[in-house]
């Protein structure tokens, strides 16, 4: 019988949202963490779960020798400057390996690893949420409708009142205000600027700004897209502007440590969430040309309520840990990005039981 999958932080933001998926599918788990007793309580909710104190800085090749977990996924972020300690772990024990790393550098690179996942026979997933996940897959959807894509716009703008991560924030910091590596169409971009706005059905429109993810160099080479934009989005226009306001001063210099304020401000944060929603949602618009040649730009979009937007990005792990722990052979060892692994009818499928809609132009 293959042995249970481990989910390290799996009582954390994401971490308990693809725990309570995986057990949904009757899958056998192990809910890793530093707090052992958090990670008993999601237990007592989840049948035939199991808690483990882990820390991965710590004990953790020994850790995976004693479990021998079928699959691993790793939702203990931020990976901004991580290095594949974690993955390399997992090869040494023969387990497979998910992660929701959204660390542009660390994603990027993970394909160093390929040769040695394959030589132990496993397969090494990086970037399994919303970007690249999601966005691929919507990409996979809407392009055969084109003969050629060029430009590719799209952005992620949460609801006010949705969970949001203490490390998710940090690593938004971490790059506001300061250069980013030149991507498709965009020489010298900087962190949450080029600020813009979108309109969703539903949300209505909401400021976005430039957030440095693999995206931005996975996507053009996988598809030949000559232009590509990605923005996140406060719903609160003056939050998002307020933070724009910061990102000007971080570049002119002033020495302002942003990702050491990141509990501070999300805590100030949660404090207007009394003036937001609970709904959320992700664009992509793709433009190019179609197959006799005329202009073509077709738009796709996912709104969730109910604060139902934080289960979004948690279903490229639970689709491919499924997947891996069942032994489907449709999936190749090696290490990879989530770039074309997960179909969007298996995408929106998983989400049927949330308050989640797609809308296409």
């Amino acid at each position: 019988m293959p042995n249970d999958i481990l989910i390290l932080g799996g009582y954390g933001n994401f971490g308990k949202r693809i725990a309570r998926a995986l057990s949904r599918h009757g899958l056998p788990l192990v809910i890793a963490g530093r707090d052992l007793a958090k990670a008993g309580a999601l237990c007592r909710e989840l049948p035939g779960a199991r808690p483990l104190r882990l820390d991965i800085h710590d004990g953790l090749a020994g850790a995976l020798a004693a479990e021998r977990p079928s699959v691993v996924i790793h939702t203990s972020g931020p990976f901004q400057g991580s290095d594949y300690g974690v993955a390399r772990a997992c090869m040494a024990a023969g387990a497979h390996y998910i992660d929701l790393a959204d660390g542009r550098d660390f994603v990027r690179a993970f394909s160093h690893l390929d040769a040695g996942a394959k030589a132990a026979g496993v397969t090494l997933v990086s970037g399994a949420s919303t970007v690249p996940g999601l966005s691929s897959a919507v990409i996979d959807h809407l392009k055969p409708q084109f003969a050629r894509m060029d430009t590719l716009d799209f952005g992620i703008s949460p609801g006010q009142k949705a969970e949001r991560g203490l490390a998710t924030t940090r690593a938004i910091l971490s790059y506001v205000g300061k250069p980013l590596r030149p991507f498709a169409g965009h020489p010298q971009p900087r962190g949450w600027q080029d600020t813009h706005r979108q309109t969703y059905p539903v949300m209505g429109r909401r400021f976005l700004s430039t957030c440095d993810i693999p995206d931005l160099d996975l996507l053009p080479a996988a598809y030949g897209f000559t232009s590509i934009r990605f923005g996140a989005g406060l719903e609160l226009g003056f939050m998002h502007l307020g933070l724009w306001g910061l990102s000007w001063l971080v570049r002119t210099g002033l020495p302002i440590d942003l990702p050491a304020l990141a509990e501070p401000l999300l805590a100030i944060s949660d404090g207007f969430n009394f003036m937001g929603s609970d709904i959320g949602g992700m664009h992509v618009t793709i433009s190019g040309t179609d197959h006799i040649g005329a202009p073509l730009t077709r738009s796709w979009f996912i709104v969730a309520k109910s604060g139902d937007g934080p289960q979004i990005p948690c279903v490229p792990a639970i689709l491919l840990a499924k997947r891996l722990h069942e032994k489907d052979p449709g999936i190749a060892t090696g290490a990879f990005p989530c770039v074309g692994l997960i179909k969007l009818e298996d995408y929106l499928n998983e989400l049927k039981r949330f308050d989640i809609e797609t809308f296409e132009a």
